[in-house]
């Protein structure tokens, strides 16, 4: 049951986070950010990746791999980069952003498919979750919606990781193209997890902190 709530619980976490910090400066989500990163990469290159080049050819393999990484490119495009940690809403806007919300449902539901079946990648996708979930609600919170959007955002967004994976595990014509999908999302993984790395160092500049939650992250995902 954890494997369909724990990405519900990043969000509420993240909800709660925002709520309890009363929209003040929110300290250590780049570090934060950084640990969820090495270790959604980390899940993706000990467990999920092995598993796809076991079943599939090998380069048709990297060739979904790339697809995934071209897909996650096209939804960035429309998010700005939210994913992974760039949430660009303009406050006072009282427009609802609509591309934001379709991208990031979109990315949620396909990043559920690899959790059936490889039941450690929901620890990556619920510590990836949690400070996209508080960077996306302060965000929010400092527009002018309502706070019904807000909620009906938040909920609908929560609830698409596990519809992926129940899909992924209940639907006998999607589970026979699980292999395929699951190389799709590697793709999505390595992209956003590479990212995330590469953005959370201001300035190229050594970070002790940084490497230390970096190291740590990887250790935890190898002994998991």
């Amino acid at each position: 049951m954890n494997k369909y709530l724990f990405p519900i619980y990043a969000v509420i976490l993240g909800f709660v986070i925002v709520k309890l910090s009363r929209n003040k400066p929110l300290k250590n989500v780049k570090l934060l950010l950084a640990f969820s990163g090495a270790f959604l990469l980390s899940l993706t290159v000990f467990d999920l990746l092995p598993e796809v080049y076991e079943h599939l050819e090998g380069k048709l393999t990297g060739l979904f791999i790339m697809l995934g990484i071209f897909i996650q490119i096209i939804l960035e495009f429309f998010s700005k980069g939210a994913e992974h940690g760039h949430v660009h809403i303009h406050k006072h806007s009282k427009v609802f952003p609509w591309l934001l919300f379709i991208s990031l449902c979109i990315h949620a539901f396909l990043e559920g498919f690899p959790i059936h079946q490889h039941n450690d990648m929901v620890y990556g996708v619920l510590i990836h979750k949690i400070p996209i979930a508080i960077l996306i609600t302060s965000y929010l919170f400092q527009s002018d919606f309502k706070e019904y959007q807000i909620f009906i955002f938040l909920t609908i967004f929560g609830l698409m990781t596990p519809l992926g994976t129940i899909i992924s595990n209940n639907v006998e014509m999607v589970s026979e193209y699980t292999d395929y999908i699951n190389a799709i999302v590697i793709g999505i993984f390595l992209h956003i997890s590479t990212t995330i790395l590469f953005e959370s160092s201001e300035g190229h500049k050594f970070n002790l902190n940084k490497m230390i939650g970096i190291v740590i992250a990887v250790a935890i995902a190898y002994f998991i």
